[in-house]
């Protein structure tokens, strides 16, 4: 009988030890919520430096990631891996998928901005004569477009200023460096509208604008 009650010490011992170690050791990634609206839910992964991060039920919606760092990342989804190198504000698209596995193969945390789709469009896309990259191409290109989203990358020279342009879609707005008015990584909602800009400051600003059909 004694002998049992120290095995059964001895196993419980074990279980504490590796329930604190469980504990103590770091997740493999952070998500930081930064929006979530009817038609997107916009989140900051943080992914440690060479600590796979498990996604086994894989993602179910479409996604837009943007990248806040520069960095290496293999991404392993079956039998296929990915290596994946990029700069602070490029832009991916990435499908819903099945289970897969994410490592950050550099020696650094990486941050990815995603914003995570809700649902499909519910028609075509309005269309206006002011659009952004029609009467303004030196501010406003096009990165990336599908039926889903379209994705602005918007740059002012200091104290430069743009034509009247109008917006039709919800967006996304993720600041890229500091700029009158907002900081760096700073994320924000914007609506339709009808405006011009201007950028007041001293240094050249950059943005990404994620427009939701």
């Amino acid at each position: 009988m004694q002998g049992t009650r120290m095995t059964q010490q001895a196993a419980l011992a074990l279980l504490l030890a590796a329930g604190l170690r469980a504990q103590s050791a770091p997740a493999p990634a952070a998500i930081a919520s930064k929006l979530d609206t009817p038609q997107a839910r916009v989140y900051v992964a943080t992914l440690l430096p060479h600590t796979p991060a498990r996604s086994p039920d894989g993602h179910a919606t479409n996604r837009v990631l943007v990248f806040l760092d520069d960095g290496v990342l293999t991404r392993q989804e079956g039998t296929d891996t990915q290596t994946i190198t990029f700069h602070r504000g490029d832009v991916r698209w990435r499908p819903a998928s099945g289970a897969y596995v994410a490592e950050n193969t550099s020696d650094r945390p990486i941050r990815i901005l995603e914003v995570d789709l809700k649902g499909r469009p519910a028609g075509p896309a309005p269309v206006s004569q002011l659009d952004a990259t029609v009467v303004d191409k030196r501010h406003y290109t096009i990165d990336l477009e599908n039926d889903q989203v379209r994705v602005l990358r918007v740059h002012y020279d200091a104290h430069d200023a743009g034509a009247l342009h109008q917006h039709m879609l919800n967006r996304v707005v993720i600041y890229l460096n500091d700029q009158p008015g907002a900081k760096a990584d700073e994320v924000r909602m914007s609506g339709p509208a009808t405006h011009t800009e201007q950028n007041a400051g001293d240094q050249p600003a950059d943005r990404i604008a994620v427009e939701l059909k």
